[in-house]
């Protein structure tokens, strides 16, 4: 993978943000996104050799559209200043997403504003062993990587059917439900950057499964 290429691009769509500078350029975003997607087959190979559990994603099946979603986000520019995509991903479930853009690179996985079924899942879980998580949470490895929860909207009071003074109120508030890793450019041209992906994949691992049983069982 050409990931210097790949920034090169970015950085032009990003002074020249439009449908008819893409058409003019159409075959560099597809040799990019081609590069790309073939990298994602390798690591969803890599990463399947690791995980007794892993969901098979292929690269044309994990990668995002480069396209914003304007219906919803109509002052976003038409294109994205990154590549997403997500790996490991099961249906219903929370994927082990990577991104690589101008703004940020980063490792993520979980929830994020989860809808209510899934939700109430997740706090149904916390409620009844919301001390496993928080072991996971808490674990030194996993805050050197991750940190805190990504930061997002929580409630100010109990949610329906739980009260105040419950033991995990502070993770029953939350809406989201995400881990993020940072990461600058110099680190995508290390030769050792793919073991630093398993890494971190490894590392979220307990997280994700255990968000992801609490929506699936």
């Amino acid at each position: 993978m050409n990931f210097k290429e790949m920034y090169s691009f970015l950085r032009d769509l990003e002074q020249n943000n439009s449908k008819d500078w893409m058409d003019k350029h159409r075959k560099r975003y597809k040799a990019v996104r081609d590069s790309y997607i073939k990298w994602l087959d390798k690591m969803d190979h890599t990463l399947a050799g690791i995980d007794d559990e892993y969901y098979a994603t292929p690269g044309k099946k994990g990668i995002n559209r480069i396209n914003n979603n304007l219906m919803f986000h109509p002052n976003k520019p038409i294109y994205k200043d990154h590549f997403g995509a997500g790996l490991d991903k099961a249906p219903n479930t929370g994927d082990f997403y990577v991104q690589f853009g101008l703004e940020r690179n980063m490792f993520a996985g979980g929830f994020w504003r989860p809808n209510p079924k899934t939700l109430r899942s997740i706090r149904d879980a916390i409620d009844y062993d919301g001390e496993v998580l928080k072991e996971i949470l808490y674990k030194k490895s996993f805050k050197d990587t991750f940190g805190d929860l990504v930061e997002d909207q929580h409630l100010v009071k109990a949610p329906k059917g739980f009260s105040m003074d419950h033991p995990h109120i502070d993770l029953l508030q939350l809406k989201t439900f995400a881990v993020m890793h940072i990461f600058p450019d110099e680190v995508v041209f290390l030769d050792t950057f793919e073991d630093h992906l398993i890494q971190v994949y490894k590392e979220m691992l307990p997280f994700r499964r255990y968000l992801n049983k609490a929506v699936t069982v």
